[in-house]
């Protein structure tokens, strides 16, 4: 990847973002792919197909994340209103399945290519062998000249199960975060994230967001609608994964029938976010993006400003107990005492021994065990900070049973 300065205008960034993704990850979302009737848009679905082919015809892997089952499910059975019940949406979604790989594939055969279906839940990439498992296919569709298209497995997932990626902005960033160079570019209903609500006098499109800070989060108008379960919030949490995590993302106008065109000739279009000036790499993406979390480990304040303040690792001294059946390898939260998370990474150790080692100093930490494998509980290589990257679990308090 070219290096090119914060100074840059950006204009030039953007350009050189372009010239620099070896992969596009597009994301189009319900309200984009179906009418107002609720039956799938055939029109909108052949124009973002055939974009689609000639950005793969540049020779860039292309993946598309695409929502739309539901709502194609809704139409094809003449249901107008969006069910609450968890299996009669399953059942919708795997009726409306069929309907919406079918048209992709009419509509690519005709630029000599072919949809590949690829159903996850968030269990799929849950495991870091499952993880690198779905790049690894994703790939292989690619080499073999087609393009894959990837939803959420809605016929299956549970989310009492917490199965979901509970929507697939989330999960296009996940997917984002299998590839070292990537551009995430999410379609929306509207032309991307302004200053105030789109449709108030003065408010105005905001065409670069430099830094995704918490005042930005703010601009989001996350009202839902009977049939896209995402919204501006979730389309910024995506985007703020993304930049995390080294790419460049844009959230652009999906109504627009060349919009994937003209973004890739380098124009204006959308709302376009830049990378973080330290992204991560290797497993902390995966922990980041797609990991769950096994159980928590509370610490000490001299430990979460250690973290925070220094980037260290986390010591046994630090602890002062921990909850959940984690093993060794597993992602565990590291929390304050009063549940806040700090940070996320791969415990050393199991639950049992990080209970008996919890306040210890750490060259005792083999006469408490009888061995030790670690001279660190968890590594800061192989951590995530809250704040700076992770949305963290909701709070927990240091009493409270798992």
């Amino acid at each position: 990847m070219s290096f090119m300065p914060p100074s840059a205008s950006p204009d030039i960034r953007r350009q050189q973002a372009i010239a620099d993704a070896q992969t596009v990850i597009v994301k189009v979302g319900t309200r984009v792919l179906t009418r107002a009737d609720g039956l799938l848009d055939l029109r909108r679905v052949g124009l973002l197909s055939e974009q689609l082919c000639r950005l793969a015809d540049s020779g860039r892997q292309v993946v598309l994340v695409s929502s739309g089952a539901v709502g194609a499910g809704m139409g094809k059975l003449g249901i107008s209103t969006r069910p609450t019940g968890l299996a009669k949406l399953q059942a919708i979604a795997a009726v409306g399945q069929t309907e919406l790989i079918h048209a992709y594939e009419t509509a690519m055969a005709q630029h000599d290519r072919h949809a590949g279906q690829v159903l996850l839940t968030a269990a799929d990439l849950r495991r870091r062998t499952g993880y690198l498992n779905v790049r690894n296919a994703m790939s292989e569709i690619h080499a073999l000249g087609a393009i894959a298209i990837v939803n959420e497995n809605d016929s299956v997932a549970v989310g009492e199960l917490m199965t979901t990626f509970g929507d697939n902005d989330r999960l296009a960033a996940a997917v984002a975060g299998l590839f070292s160079t990537a551009l995430l570019v999410i379609l929306s209903d509207v032309d991307g994230l302004y200053n105030g609500h789109p449709k108030r006098a003065g408010s105005h499109l905001l065409t670069a967001v430099e830094k995704l800070d918490e005042a930005v989060m703010r601009l989001a108008d996350d009202r839902r609608g009977g049939l896209s379960k995402g919204g501006m919030a979730s389309k910024l949490r995506a985007a703020r994964t993304a930049i995390s995590h080294g790419h460049h993302a844009v959230i652009a106008p999906g109504h627009r029938d060349d919009v994937l065109d003209r973004l890739l000739a380098g124009e204006a279009v959308g709302t376009w976010f830049f990378p973080s000036d330290d992204p991560m790499r290797g497993v902390r993406r995966w922990i980041d993006s797609a990991a769950a979390v096994a159980g928590r480990i509370f610490i000490d304040e001299g430990a979460a400003r250690a973290l925070t303040e220094r980037k260290a690792s986390l010591l046994s001294i630090g602890i002062t107990h921990c909850i959940g059946e984690f093993r060794r390898g597993d992602v565990v939260a590291l929390c304050r005492r009063d549940g806040r998370e700090v940070a996320r990474g791969l415990s050393n150790y199991r639950a049992t021994e990080v209970s008996k080692i919890a306040g210890v100093l750490n060259d005792s930490v083999a006469e408490v065990l009888t061995h030790r494998g670690y001279d660190v509980v968890v590594h800061c290589d192989n951590m995530v900070v809250a704040g700076r990257h992770v949305d963290p679990l909701p709070p927990c308090s240091d009493d409270e049973e798992e």
